[in-house]
């Protein structure tokens, strides 16, 4: 199944990432045959700490329909696996006014392991929301324009 990524679009239009980072994610049985089907959300989901770990909060992944009674809950709060070192360095910027840590893809990697890429953002302000709107417009018309000449 590597090839499969979930992404939360309305990430990038939200915040503007100043570091990305590969993590591993901790979950059940059923999650993981869930996630393989392409049955996960990212909208609304983040990340925060607890008792200096990191955990991911709101990612909504689908019961396996095939689990019956042994299915999990779509919305449990997932551990994050990241080196000692990104914690602390996370952690600290974390504390900083303004910075959040947002997951922007789920995806299998070629071992067939499940992987959230998440980063370290800062929320964008109404006018640079409107800036990058500007410029994805620009961006899709020189494309538009280019291919009829």
């Amino acid at each position: 199944m590597p090839g499969l990524e979930i992404k939360n679009k309305r990430a990038s239009f939200e915040y503007e990432f100043l570091e990305t980072f590969i993590a591993g994610i901790v979950l059940k049985g059923t999650e993981i045959k869930a996630i393989r089907q392409g049955k996960a959300s990212l909208v609304d989901s983040y990340c925060i700490f607890q008792n200096g770990e990191l955990f991911a909060k709101g990612i909504h992944i689908a019961e396996y329909e095939k689990a019956r009674h042994f299915n999990h809950d779509p919305r449990s709060d997932r551990k994050l696996l990241l080196t000692g070192t990104e914690l602390k360095r996370l952690e600290r910027k974390v504390k900083e006014r303004g910075m959040t840590i947002v997951p922007i893809a789920l995806f299998i990697n070629e071992r067939g392991w499940a992987k959230l890429k998440i980063a370290l953002a800062r929320g964008k302000k109404i006018y640079d929301k409107r800036e990058s709107i500007k410029e994805k417009d620009m961006k899709r018309d020189n494309e538009r324009f280019g291919k009829i000449r």
